[in-house]
């Protein structure tokens, strides 16, 4: 059997039962990223519990730190945990187990109480799953595989993207109407008291609850694949061997395809692109366009939906004509919509500018990870995405570095839009050169 026809085998046996099992994960996983990390419980730690914290270093910067620190370990450890998870046929194992571990860390979370000696509670609980949780993204991109066949890789990856984008705008909501709207001792339609932070504090619990309840039907659904020798001695390398082990690898993945090596550098290029529009969206809205702080909320979760439309539409087209011309695209369109809005001004052209240039962020981050599918040997999927997340985090410093340095040169916080630019254009001027994944047999 060919390894084209063995993956497709996998994919046609999976069914579409779970192929929305493994998306019911990425919806569940939008309450660690975008209610706890993003939106809510960060801005309580700094702004509430650490409002008062004495020494003169402000809560925000020990938060930055934390998940800096977080993010060594990921970029350090990501690549041979997914080489292990492979090598041992413990991908699903290692899921759950991750999945569980940052679970704990978002209920541990209800102990955080509005008082600065919480501060480092809370800041250990964050940082810590923050680690895990982007250590469970490798064994869950590896699975992709596993619920889709060669023909249907691109619709089945956009499909996780936008679970995972409308599965955080619906629990924002709940949140926000629920536990945070409103004025007085009493928040919500649920009346749930802000003293000592008990409303943020269950909206933590809340979406442990919500992450545990949707994270399920994956480690039910989806079998575990059996042990392969598509990477002879990694299950037995030990700590210090699989970076060797991971070194060979490397340096064979070099001399037989260095194709993967040029797209995980442009991706984690462009990816930072990507990541830099969301963080500094809100910003530039509010301070440069003129949006009302009361319409971001509404404009962040416009531009979700779109970009989540945007994914399951671009997953159609990357199975016809192949990710990298969607992604080629989809940055192409970005820097247009990018340099029109250099140039306009005012709220409703930003709304205009701003939602078509989110309708294309979906389509690139659903097609990176379809583009390594197709690329990664059967049996290493978990090591590629591994240096994927790696690389990616290698990454990320060069939006905010750029969109922060243009802003100094310039004087003009409407001059970071042109570090987002030079960003995106880079990855993509690296991406061009690099040779698109053969055209399977379906």
């Amino acid at each position: 059997m060919t390894e084209v026809n063995a993956e497709a085998t996998i994919g046609q046996a999976a069914g579409r039962g779970q192929v929305w099992a493994w998306g019911l994960w990425d919806w569940g996983s939008s309450a660690f990223q975008a209610v706890i990390l993003t939106f809510v419980f960060s801005v309580y730690l700094t702004d509430k519990v650490g409002d008062d914290l004495p020494g003169g270093i402000r809560a925000s910067s020990w938060l930055g730190w934390a998940i800096a620190i977080a993010g060594v370990i990921v970029a350090l450890t990501a690549p041979i945990s997914g080489q292990w998870f492979d090598a041992a046929a413990k991908r699903k194992r290692a899921l759950g187990m991750l999945t569980g571990l940052t679970i704990l860390a978002m209920t541990g979370l209800f102990f955080v109480h509005d008082d600065y000696h919480d501060l480092w509670l809370g800041l250990v609980l964050l940082a810590f799953g923050s680690t895990v949780f982007e250590l469970a993204g490798v064994p869950y991109n590896a699975m992709l595989r596993q619920v889709s066949t060669p023909a249907t890789v691109g619709r089945v990856s956009g499909f996780g993207w936008a679970m995972g984008y409308f599965g955080g705008i619906f629990l924002l909501l709940i949140c926000y109407f629920g536990f945070i709207a409103g004025d007085g001792d009493n928040r919500g339609l649920l009346g749930v008291p802000t003293d000592d932070g008990l409303n943020i504090r269950l909206v933590a619990v809340l979406a442990a609850v919500w992450f545990a309840a949707f994270a399920l039907p994956v480690l039910l659904a989806v079998p575990e694949l059996p042990r392969t020798d598509a990477d002879p001695g990694a299950a037995s390398a030990g700590f210090f061997g699989s970076y060797r082990v991971l070194w060979r690898d490397l340096r064979e993945l070099w001399i037989t395809d260095r194709r993967t090596v040029g797209f995980l550098l442009a991706s984690a290029v462009f990816r930072d692109g990507l990541a830099g529009v969301f963080t500094f969206g809100a910003v530039l809205a509010v301070r440069v366009y003129g949006i009302a702080d009361s319409d971001v909320l509404l404009f962040g979760i416009a531009a979700n939906i779109v970009a989540a439309l945007g994914a399951i539409v671009a997953g159609r087209f990357d199975d016809r004509i192949g990710p990298k011309r969607v992604i080629v695209v989809s940055l192409a369109g970005m820097v247009l919509c990018g340099i029109a809005l250099l140039i306009v001004s005012g709220p409703l052209l930003f709304w205009v500018f701003g939602l078509l240039l989110t309708v294309f962020v979906g389509p690139a981050q659903a097609s990176a990870r379809s583009f390594l599918t197709r690329l990664a040997p059967p049996g290493r999927e978990g090591q590629l995405f591994g240096l994927y997340t790696t690389t990616g985090r290698a990454a990320s410093f060069l939006a905010p570095s750029l969109f922060g340095l243009f802003v100094w040169i310039f004087d003009a916080e409407r001059a970071g839009i042109l570090g987002l630019l030079v960003v995106l254009a880079v990855g993509l001027a690296v991406l061009l050169p690099v040779r698109a994944p053969d055209r399977a047999r379906t």
